[in-house]
């Protein structure tokens, strides 16, 4: 164990978390996700995993290290539902929930297209797949910077 680190952070995840620069983007999935053929197509090239934990804790865990980026681009996306985008599932609004604690502000989602979220998770830096077994709990992150102490 370490201080001050979530628990649920893994060194696999904790090294990517950290090699990852300002712009690159991560993909948080569910157990539905093809997430080894995705993650095998990112700059990581290898799948990670928080298991046997909800996408809300897993995006809680991340997001207690990885500064999102700022509101002049969206940094947060979630998986939209097929024949509903507008609709946003109880999965969806428990990481809306932690990403809104995290900001300490309302910082909303925006919907990427099912077919449009793979081909944009194949560009990310990496997949974490998660122990989420309801559907469409896969998001979209986008990492931002920790601006200098003065």
């Amino acid at each position: 164990m370490l201080k001050n680190i979530d628990p649920a952070l893994n060194a696999d995840v904790l090294h990517a978390l950290r090699s990852m620069g300002h712009g690159d983007t991560l993909v948080i999935s569910d157990t539905n996700f093809p997430s080894d053929a995705i993650a095998r197509k990112t700059t990581l090239g290898t799948l990670l995993r928080i298991d046997n934990v909800s996408a809300a804790r897993a995006v809680e865990a991340v997001l207690s290290v990885l500064p999102l980026d700022t509101p002049l681009q969206p940094s947060a996306g979630r998986m939209e539902v097929m024949g509903a985008p507008d609709e946003v599932l109880p999965v969806q609004q428990e990481v809306q929930a932690v990403i809104d604690r995290t900001e300490g502000k309302s910082a909303p989602m925006y919907g990427i297209e099912r077919f449009k979220f793979y081909e944009e998770a194949k560009k990310a830096y990496c997949v974490i797949t998660t122990g989420e077994t309801r559907f469409y709990g896969c998001f979209l992150f986008t990492k931002g910077v920790i601006p200098p102490k003065t």
